[in-house]
């Protein structure tokens, strides 16, 4: 994003901690908290020494993530937020915190309140306890009930649901009821994922050994269309592919990504962008905390050629609302993406699945449901 000429960054913080593991979740965290002030220290410490990486470029955005950032106390955030403006020069619009139902005290609500947060991102997941003890979350279908109207009894206006579906079922009853709440509830924001298996997770282990299986494709996309069909009937925009929100309520943070603005990843996992290469921390608490104990950082950067930054940013673009620029494609990237894959665009356009003009590629509602595999038909050889 550009403000009066400036370009305005982001910044991504990973809190590798849990109370308990989902079973479906692969994210880079631990159940154990003792390493957690050794944690916050060589977090600070990264944003220390890499203070560099963004150019000089000012901080819009904050966003904690992980994990479950909610676990943490007032004070490691603050020092976390401290050594941000201590290292970088900063015009936040907005602040970010993940947090889970079971984390919202009122004192919590209050500190993160008034250290700047000012954006709630709540794992709700589900409204039904059965799912919810399915997936092994930590909170219970009332406390997934309750979370907005306690945050909003803080002062609290900006939120985000997350919600998963795809969840096995006989019929799509249970999804539609799960919808039907989270939009009365009126946060402004979802991020809705279809349940997937990985394989170092124990959905992972259930499925190899047969005890769990997954829904078929059919099914999930008939969930995906009841989803775009409920949020839109509710005035929510679909402006990414898992993202619906309602005007004014997307995630500026979030939207920086798909738009390819810098941002800087610190904590163990975290990728960083520059706006050419990418890169990500070491995946293990234990040797990032060594490295920044030695002033050394912990992060490997991955060339990209210019055949990587062409797919990538298709692949990125292509799930948003705005859609892949043509005219940043053949300046930026020196590819001339109707000149070379006319034919095929016009195809896709004929089976429904996109829209072109002269200045941009966007994809259709059904398009969306096959949203990687149109743009990697898209890529440069």
């Amino acid at each position: 994003m550009q403000n009066n000429g400036i370009t305005l960054a982001g910044i991504y913080i990973h809190i590798p901690f849990c109370k308990q593991a989902c079973h479906y979740c692969d994210f880079h965290f631990s159940t154990s908290l003792n390493l957690k002030e050794q944690m916050i220290s060589a977090i600070c410490k990264e944003l220390e020494l890499r203070r560099g990486f963004l150019k000089g470029q000012r901080i819009q955005t904050i966003y904690f993530g992980g994990g479950s950032p909610s676990i943490l106390e007032a004070k490691d955030i603050e020092r976390i937020l401290n050594t941000v403006h201590s290292f970088h020069r900063c015009e936040l619009q907005e602040v970010t915190l993940e947090a889970n139902p079971d984390d919202l005290s009122e004192e919590k609500l209050q500190s993160w309140k008034s250290l700047g947060i000012d954006r709630l991102s709540l794992g709700i997941q589900s409204f039904q306890q059965n799912r919810l003890s399915f997936y092994n979350r930590a909170h219970t279908a009332e406390e997934s009930l309750l979370a907005i109207d306690k945050a909003r009894k803080e002062g609290f206006e900006k939120f985000n649901l997350d919600l998963i579906y795809g969840y096995p079922d006989t019929s799509h009853d249970a999804w539609m009821k799960d919808l039907q709440i989270a939009l009365e509830l009126d946060p402004g924001h979802l991020s809705c994922y279809a349940l997937t298996v990985e394989p170092n997770t124990a959905l992972g282990h259930w499925a190899q050994k047969g005890s769990f299986k997954e829904a078929n494709d059919d099914y999930v996309a008939v969930e995906f269309e009841i989803l775009q069909e409920y949020t839109e009937k509710m005035g929510y925009t679909q402006y990414e592919v898992s993202n619906f929100a309602k005007d004014g309520k997307l995630s500026l943070h979030n939207s920086n990504y798909w738009k390819h603005i810098s941002y800087l990843g610190v904590g163990p996992s975290a990728f960083s962008f520059d706006g050419e290469d990418r890169g990500s921390n070491v995946r293990n608490n234990a040797i990032y905390i060594r490295k920044l104990s030695q002033n050394q950082i912990a992060y490997e950067s991955a060339f990209l050629s210019r055949e990587d930054k062409i797919n990538e940013y298709l692949l990125t673009s292509l799930r948003t609302i705005w859609g892949a620029d043509l005219d940043y494609l053949k300046s930026k990237l020196n590819f001339d993406l109707l000149k070379l894959k006319i034919k095929l665009i016009e195809k896709m356009n004929e089976e429904g699945l996109l829209l072109w003009n002269e200045k941009n590629v966007t994809l259709t509602k059904k398009g969306k449901l096959l949203a990687d595999s149109v743009a990697s038909a898209l890529f440069t050889d």
